[in-house]
């Protein structure tokens, strides 16, 4: 039996099927993401209250009609 040798090394990359990649990014995407998405959320629903409390005891005696257009709402 004779047997061939090649002299030189395969050097190119083999392609690789992209869904598998993209499956694991999109999960590796997800478990980063969803708890950076709610502690972002959180602080900005902290810091949102805080403006909006602060606004409606400075502008104390006021209507709520006139507090809604002062201050805003807070939902």
């Amino acid at each position: 039996m004779v047997e061939t040798t090649n002299s030189q090394p395969n050097i190119y990359l083999k392609r690789r099927n992209p869904l598998p990649l993209l499956i694991t990014g999109l999960c590796i995407g997800l478990i980063a993401g969803a708890p950076l998405g709610w502690f972002s959320h959180q602080f900005y629903y902290r810091y949102r209250s805080a403006q909006v409390l602060l606004c409606r005891q400075q502008n104390f005696g006021q209507t709520e009609p006139q507090l809604k257009a002062v201050c805003g709402s807070l939902y």
